[in-house]
């Protein structure tokens, strides 16, 4: 049977996972009861369903005319570069899809030139073409200006185009969306345009893998695709780690994708992707090769992380009572078992305790940590820090690209607040009374930005980041402007403890919520931490004033998830992790302790 391989391709929410649905569902392929009524069924991970955004890479199959079509579908954030540079490298071309109002995103422009440098044969597919704000030919236009900004050759540029409407599972080569009728169009598309996997049948095996889960049944299953010859169930084979050292194993299993499901095959060819069992700790990286003609394939190079944060055994009154792993040893093997997964990840020991975890940007390790937070694990994570390095002697530090789309009218404060973060302006357009911006910013100038850019745009402002380069520091940004409300003592908070202190700043928490002394219940209005009591309740007597009482008014508290919590820390707090909750505290519990620290009295 005849094979394709491709990669679906995009920014963040430009409808990658929902025309594999589409493509999965027109196939006929067999879903099972549970898929068969699921919306974006590649985005099977909780934490994806809830972002809308993919994070794990997926690989699916249809067949489509006797051909196999291997579907995978890639993260679209920045962050996860990682997972993308590994993927990609499955595939021989790519299906790059475009909102039809959007128009290429910075995510875009990430992806695209990651499958440009692999050599992928790229068929662009301009999406939401049923949207009534949509503009196809301004899409078009735009992201043919991305190939040339890119560097695409001239033939790698006469790109053929697609039309769809992957929300009802329509295409065409038309942008047209009364013309069309299913998705038939897209299938001829990627069995005429995209190349069948180069491949020899008599060169020696060579499998490089690209990705690693676990099966309950069958241990460590190891995806990749098969360079060249074959592979035959319960082969042996030799696999070279990435040291270059080789070694001798047995495979246990070898399975090929049919729709979403692995099934058990008894050999596979060059060309194909496939899963492998029997190696107990491949790595992402390694060639599975020839046993008499041994030979690696080239090792995946990925980019260096950009940001890191210390993760420690969580010594909060709550971490031991609400985790189920706590302990250090616990914490350790899970830290360092996600490197097999996750090769854009660092971790090592801290000399100070704990361990220094590396990735890739923000999101990329606030995911990791809401991840081990559900699998039960009770941690506590200091406050992003960006990864120096020295080069040619002078001390470097990572910048990112910023793209923003704002309202004219909140365009000012914007501008405003990223100059003062050492952002540096180097393109503005007006259209339509929306301001275009793109800046270059250190990466630590956007920590804890985020909320005051909702809060300055009023919730309609559109900002993405891309990593720019290493260059030299401009200088030190201002630490916070506001302090901290830190409880006083431990005990359940009330609403007569809240009230009355609402009106020095704002509270993180509601009334009759446990909390415990030296955690951060809101931000104080002004420079400093301040001690609060909470849990202050009123004292009950039997004189009671007309109207006592009626006026009080107990504010909304900031709701603080993980992603807020991170942004809103200073290096003097943490940000305690259990799988019930995400709370903020002083790294010293004790206030009047806290003082003699900073005025260095033991």
């Amino acid at each position: 049977m005849e094979i394709r391989n491709i990669a679906i391709i995009a920014h963040v929410d430009h409808g990658k996972t929902t025309l594999v649905d589409a493509l999965l569902r027109q196939s006929a392929t067999h879903l099972g009861k549970e898929m068969a009524d699921t919306i974006c069924i590649m985005d099977s991970n909780e934490l994806e369903r809830e972002r809308g955004i993919t994070i794990f890479s997926k690989n699916a199959s249809v067949v489509w005319g006797g051909v196999k079509i291997n579907i995978i579908d890639t993260p679209g954030h920045a962050d996860f570069g990682g997972e993308v540079e590994r993927v990609l490298q499955m595939a021989d071309g790519s299906l790059l899809l475009i909102d039809a109002h959007d128009g290429p995103m910075p995510q875009t422009k990430f992806v695209l030139k990651k499958a440009l440098e692999l050599k992928h044969k790229i068929i662009v597919v301009i999406n939401k073409i049923d949207q009534p704000n949509a503009n196809a030919r301004e899409a078009l236009n735009k992201t043919f200006d991305l190939f040339i900004d890119l560097g695409a050759d001239e033939q790698t540029a006469e790109f053929p185009v697609v039309y769809a409407s992957a929300r009802f599972g329509k295409a065409g080569l038309e942008p047209d969306f009364g013309k069309m009728t299913d998705i038939s169009v897209l299938f001829e598309q990627i069995i005429k345009q995209i190349p069948a996997p180069k491949a020899d049948l008599n060169k020696p095996l060579q499998m490089l893998i690209t990705s690693i889960n676990r099966n309950n049944f069958k241990g460590r299953m190891a995806r990749g695709r098969i360079y060249n010859g074959s592979l035959k169930a319960n082969q042996e084979v030799m696999r070279i780690n990435r040291l270059g050292v080789a070694k001798k194993y047995r495979l246990t299993s070898l399975m090929t994708f049919q729709g979403l499901a692995q099934v058990e095959t008894f050999q596979a060819q060059a060309g194909e992707i496939v899963a492998i069992a029997g190696i107990p700790d491949i790595t992402i990286g390694e060639t599975i090769t020839d046993v008499l003609r041994p030979r690696a394939l080239p090792l995946l190079e990925i980019e260096e992380p950009t940001v890191k944060m210390t993760f420690e055994v969580n010594s909060s009154p709550f971490g031991a009572q609400e985790g189920v792993y706590v302990t250090s040893r616990q914490i350790k093997e899970r830290l360092y078992q996600e490197l097999d997964n996750d090769v854009a990840l660092r971790v090592e020991d801290s000399l100070q305790g704990g361990w220094i975890i590396s990735g890739r940007g923000e999101l990329h390790l606030a995911i990791f940590i809401e991840r081990l937070r559900r699998e039960g694990y009770s941690v506590q994570v200091s406050q992003p820090q960006v990864i120096e390095k020295n080069i040619n002697g002078q001390k470097m530090i990572p910048y990112d690209e910023v793209f923003i789309e704002v309202p004219e009218e909140y365009s000012g404060a914007v501008i405003q607040k990223l100059n003062s973060r050492f952002g540096e302006i180097r393109e503005m357009k007006v259209n339509n009374n929306i301001v275009y911006l793109e800046f270059i910013i250190p990466t630590q100038g956007l920590f804890g930005y985020r909320t005051k850019f909702l809060s300055d745009t009023h919730g309609l402002g559109i900002l993405n980041t891309m990593f720019y380069q290493y260059l030299p520091s401009k200088g030190t940004l201002k630490e916070r402007e506001h302090g901290s409300l830190i409880a006083h003592q431990s005990g359940l908070t009330r609403a007569y403890g809240l009230t009355n202190i609402q009106g020095q700043g704002e509270l993180f928490i509601d009334q009759n919520i446990e909390v415990y002394k030296g955690q951060v219940v809101g931000q104080n209005s002004r420079v400093g931490d301040l001690s609060v009591n909470v849990c202050k309740e009123k004292q009950l007597s039997n004189m009671r004033s007309k109207g006592d009482g009626v006026t009080r008014h107990l504010n909304t508290p900031r709701t603080m998830d993980l992603d807020a919590a991170l942004d809103y820390i200073d290096n003097t707090e943490l940000v305690d992790v259990t799988p019930k909750a995400v709370r903020i505290r002083k790294m010293v519990l004790d206030v009047a302790e806290a003082r003699r620290q900073a005025k260095g009295i033991k």
